[in-house]
């Protein structure tokens, strides 16, 4: 008999315990339960037609499991569909999803919680297709009063012409209130002129470091001020209350729910949304795991700076969010060359040098993984230099370069060797494909949105989403790492193909990858007896279907904890 055909004939808890696929890593401070007996009944079941665990042995077997029970918010078995039923109670819950698949929970690694939240109350701009449209689209949505009138989602790659646009027309159609619309990516700012009068922006005002205030040629401010210069503005705006916070959290958590997320980290959470969360957490209304990398240019965030890392099973502020330099699409990236289309520029350096190399060991020394925002090439290197300074190949510290954007072929060698994630959104390359390589240039493209490469040199790739930049619709994330096209099928055959991943890798990299990120791996990431019963139920198999037919794939469930959070109710 062949090793195959003898461990398909093995029950599914043999199969767990010999499985070498997935290595095994010390549990940080929980152990995992031990199988339960089989005449418990449980408080869920789950019967599909198929459950991808992750575990390679498992999943490969000519039967893989279709069933699986959860006591107490962990799983205690994995099997066949017909044997489930010896754990149906009176008071269990039953779903099922007979042509359905069940994942480990979905969770998008770099995402931004309270943003998410904000953007579903304000005027969305992401599909507008001109300056004129988004400001038609603000007029409508705009609230009544004289307050500030707040939006985002605009893209100038998208507009005729490709420039950014001026305050002009914005003016002309809000003359006395003030208006302030962020940039798709968060990294720039278009404002009225009441808003400029309202922060003092003149002729005269000069540019923060890292920033920069757009001008016409007779040097007057046109309205748009990318990356710290957005600070100018941002300043001035009303803070929102506590429970304004709340409410956005709320409603992020339930659009992250619909789409089958089962947790997220959120990167570069500011302190009154870590304390929206924790106080929902302490109450229950949590129901996503949720890990935080504080923002550490937020003062208010200083004595949780100070006192390191708080871990819990809802809630954990793990790390610390610092930006390195801007985005692409506002050539606020920073590069080792200019920008090809702009050849006076090489991008806006943040936080660098010794000073981000300060930063970094002063927030390590406290316990904190480092994650820092590096989409140009030149930032990438800082950020490597910096983090050199403290990690040394073979250590578990598990450092972030978030976003991973354009990395020099020797960097990435670099960044396996002193064991640095690449937190990479694969939607951000189908959304810049149609001008990503007119900044760049036909060479330094190849080392952009470059998966198989990183994963080649021995990167561990984490994906997520950096929503509300884009949408929090992993499924998406899912197709574009398969077939680097976007939602028409463009281009054909895919935005340079040999950097796609595996159906396998990328689900593995919204699933596994994150537990490890977040130092969880040993009880959340797989579906393994045991572990959290964090789960997501797909209409169809992520790991059969087409490529191109993962974006179609219904959420039919999202249970998080053994608890459904959404789906059809009993």
């Amino acid at each position: 008999m062949r090793w195959l055909d003898l461990l398909s004939a093995l029950p599914v808890s043999a199969c767990l315990a010999c499985s070498g696929s997935a290595p095994r890593v010390e549990s940080k401070g929980e152990t995992p339960m031990p199988e339960t007996a089989a005449t418990d009944t449980a408080d869920l079941v789950v019967r599909a037609r198929r459950v991808v665990t992750l575990d390679e042995v498992l999943d490969r077997r000519p039967r893989p499991p279709e069933a699986l029970a959860v006591r107490d918010g962990r799983i205690v078995w994995i099997g066949a569909r017909a044997e489930a039923d010896r754990f149906v109670g009176p008071s269990t819950r039953v779903v099922d999803a007979p042509g359905g698949t069940v994942v480990p929970g979905l969770v998008d690694a770099h995402a931004h919680l309270t943003s998410l939240g904000r953007s579903l109350s304000e005027p969305d701009l992401s599909t507008a297709r001109s300056a004129d449209e988004a400001i038609e689209r603000v007029r409508v949505a705009a609230p009544e009063g004289d307050g500030w009138i707040e939006g985002r989602g605009w893209d100038q790659n998208d507009w005729p012409g490709g420039e950014f646009p001026t305050h002009h027309a914005l003016s002309a159609a809000f003359p006395q209130r003030p208006v302030a619309l962020r940039r798709v990516d968060g990294h720039a700012l278009w404002v009225n002129a009441t808003a400029l009068a309202r922060a003092g922006i003149v002729r005269g005002t000069p540019e923060p470091a890292g920033g920069r205030i757009v001008r016409d040629a007779a040097g007057e401010p046109t309205g748009v001020l990318v990356d710290t210069a957005m600070d100018l503005v941002t300043r001035t705006l009303p803070p929102p209350d506590g429970a304004t916070v709340t409410r956005w959290l709320k409603a992020a958590v339930g659009a992250c729910h619909r789409v089958g997320l089962t947790g997220v980290h959120d990167a570069g959470a500011s302190a009154a949304s870590v304390t929206a969360l924790e106080a929902m957490a302490a109450s229950g209304d949590l129901a996503l795991r949720t890990f935080v990398l504080l923002d550490a240019d937020d003062p208010a965030n200083a004595a949780r700076l100070e006192a390191g890392p708080v871990r819990g099973p809802w809630l954990t502020v793990g790390g610390v969010k610092l930006f390195a330099d801007g985005a692409l699409g506002s050539r606020g990236a920073w590069l080792s060359a200019p920008y090809s289309d702009a050849p006076e520029t090489k991008g806006l350096p943040i936080v660098h040098g010794d000073a981000l190399a300060a930063r970094v060991r002063t927030y390590a020394e406290r316990g904190f993984q480092l994650g820092v925002h590096a989409i140009g090439d030149a930032a990438a290197t800082d950020v490597l230099d910096a983090y050199a300074g403290v990690l040394a190949p073979g250590n578990d510290r598990r450092f972030r370069l978030e976003h991973a954007q354009i990395v020099r072929p020797e960097d990435r060698a670099r960044m396996a060797s002193l064991g640095v994630l690449a937190l990479v959104q694969p939607t951000h390359a189908t959304s810049d494909m149609p001008w990503a390589e007119k900044r760049l240039g036909p060479e330094r493209i190849r080392w952009a949105y470059a998966w198989r490469s990183l994963k080649t040199a021995g990167v561990r790739l984490v994906l997520g989403s950096d929503f509300p930049v884009e949408k929090p619709d992993a499924l998406d994330g899912l197709a574009a790492a398969v077939t680097r096209q976007d939602a028409q099928g463009h281009p054909e055959g895919g935005w340079y193909p040999e950097e796609a991943l595996t159906a396998w890798e990328a689900l593995w990299g919204f699933t596994a990858e994150p537990a490890y990120a977040a130092f969880v791996e040993a009880h959340r990431g797989r579906v393994a007896v045991g572990f959290d019963a964090d789960l997501t139920v797909l209409g169809g198999d992520p790991l059969a279907v087409p490529g191109s037919a993962l974006r179609g794939l219904t959420v039919l469930y999202t249970v998080v904890g053994g608890q459904v959070v959404h789906g059809p109710t009993p």
